[in-house]
């Protein structure tokens, strides 16, 4: 316990100080935290362990850890970084005078004078980016889905630290424990949230499992599959993926008559793409199981957001500092309106890659008014919205036509769609269906985005994707070859009398069905 109570002050004391923060420290916090809950159960609705339960940081506090934090971190991306090094001696900046607050304690001070760096910077040179006071281990890469991937590279000690804090999430946030298995159904490339995962699964004493992108019908049976494990469920419990991957999960699994009998999942992580309510009901109906998001990047780590239950995207102000700005100006949007994040994440925490004021491309609308929510000390967005290509991607965001698309089960998922601006201002939405004239689905897609105030020209439907526009790269398009044979049933009659049951006790997974995916 003293062991434990020391590594807390040390802790605490790096944050304060913008010290160098001893990973040890976080993995010890997190060990005994992992083997008290193993003891005890997991603490009530009110511990203060939980978001929104601890004690409000003073504003004035609050404000001065903010500046000393960007200062620190300014300092030492102009002292150690190429990119910044230029940038602050060719407009006279000093690190050290930066303040995100004017006089008035509003979020309009001298902060502002340095320079969104814009995604495509850091994606054509990310070395100048990188440190020299630090000792790069692991190049970490995006999925790639809106361009070429962007390299990140961290430290050994960043990726400890990294490691602990998921640690400290997957127990008291996810609520893993030593009877659970948890299946990562994400890309094998994506090494940072893979490591992430398998490390933070494992040190609370759950067991681990790699699924990769496999086809829907494989991954559907593996899921069901009876596990066979001492001290352990009997199924998977736990399944970690992205919104398009669950989208072909969903789709295969209404299709094939799944139920959430087969299945043993008591809830599923969603990260990386935007969840659509409608797709998180219908995951729920089949799988039995509570689907939950959070928003993370390989870029920004740890900083993160966590939804709250009235819809509100709450930012960790912790470990970096968030702005919406106007994508077309780069000028704070006011309340109600809708901007792009720009974040800067704050040493200690990150020592290797360097990154002030990143605009992240990631849409989202401020509240119109203060929250009142049990995490309103947080700074609050709405969830994402999709991703700025351009002001018709804020018009049109792509959460608005998720939520208008999922909710038809007889379109296809994942759904493949565009969005293309005609000569007059007015937006056409391009969607693939299975079959035309499909005149029933489209008056009710009609019908639902007049609802919903959609801003739409007009609907072109296609049962033919090579006739659409180009549609938007999805990671569960990051499929992954196994080499698991797969019965190919030689009739509707064969294909019926397959039930999950039977995969759930063995029997061989259905061939993916070849459509437009």
């Amino acid at each position: 316990m003293f062991g434990t109570a020391l590594s807390q002050l040390r802790y605490g004391m790096a944050v304060l100080r913008n010290s160098r923060i001893r990973p040890g420290d976080l993995e010890r916090i997190a060990r005994d935290l992992a083997a008290t809950l193993e003891e005890f159960g997991a603490p009530g609705a009110d511990s203060a362990l939980l978001p929104g339960q601890a004690g409000q940081i003073d504003p004035e506090v609050r404000r001065t850890v903010t500046r000393r934090s960007l200062r620190a971190t300014a300092r030492a991306a102009a002292e150690h970084t190429a990119y910044y090094r230029h940038l602050f001696g060719e407009l006279g900046l000093d690190p050290g005078t930066l303040d995100p607050y004017g006089d008035d304690g509003s979020g309009s001070g001298s902060w502002s004078r340095v320079p969104v760096t814009p995604k495509k910077a850091l994606r054509g040179m990310p070395g100048a980016f990188v440190s020299a006071a630090a000792r790069p281990a692991l190049m970490a890469l995006t999925t790639g889905t809106s361009g070429t991937p962007t390299a990140v590279w961290y430290s050994r000690a960043e990726l400890d630290i990294t490691i602990a804090l998921s640690t400290i999430s997957a127990a008291l946030g996810m609520g893993l424990g030593p009877r659970d298995t948890l299946a990562y159904a994400g890309c094998s490339r994506a090494t940072l949230p893979l490591l992430n995962a398998e490390e933070s699964t494992t040190r609370v004493g759950a067991s681990f499992v790699q699924f990769g992108t496999l086809e829907a019908a494989q991954a559907l049976d593996r899921l069901a599959a009876p596990l066979g494990l001492p001290g352990k469920h009997g199924q998977i419990s736990h399944l970690s993926t992205s919104a398009s991957y669950l989208s072909a999960l969903v789709h295969r699994a209404e299709r094939d008559g799944w139920r959430p009998a087969d299945f043993g999942l008591r809830s599923i992580g969603v990260g990386g793409e935007v969840l659509s309510r409608p797709l998180r009901e219908r995951a729920e109906a089949v799988f039995g199981a509570s689907v939950a998001t959070s928003y993370l990047m390989t870029e920004t780590l740890p900083s993160g957001g966590t939804p709250c239950d009235q819809g509100h995207l709450h930012h960790t102000a912790e470990f970096g500092h968030l702005e919406v700005l106007d994508p077309l100006t780069w000028e704070p949007t006011p309340p109600g309106g809708t901007g792009v994040i720009v974040h800067t994440p704050y040493v200690p925490y990150r020592e290797c890659t360097l990154l002030l004021r990143y605009a992240t491309g990631d849409l989202v609308r401020l509240p119109a008014a203060a929250p009142g929510c049990a995490l309103a000390h947080l700074p609050a967005t709405s969830e994402i919205l999709g991703r700025w290509t351009g002001p018709l991607s804020a018009a049109v965001t792509t959460r608005d036509l998720l939520d208008l698309i999922e909710a038809e089960p007889e379109v296809p998922l994942p759904a493949r769609y565009a969005l293309t601006e005609q000569a007059d201002g007015g937006a056409l939405l391009h969607l693939l269906v299975p079959s035309l004239p499909a005149a029933a689905l489209r008056a009710r897609l009609e019908e639902r985005a007049a609802a919903a105030g959609l801003p739409l020209a007009g609907l072109v439907l296609y049962d033919d994707r090579s006739a659409m526009p180009p549609t938007t790269a999805l990671r569960a398009d990051l499929r992954e070859h196994s080499f698991e044979t797969a019965a190919r049933p030689s009739g509707g009659a064969d294909r019926a009398a397959r039930t999950p049951a039977v995969a759930a006790r063995g029997g061989a997974p259905a061939a993916e069905e070849g459509s437009g995916a």
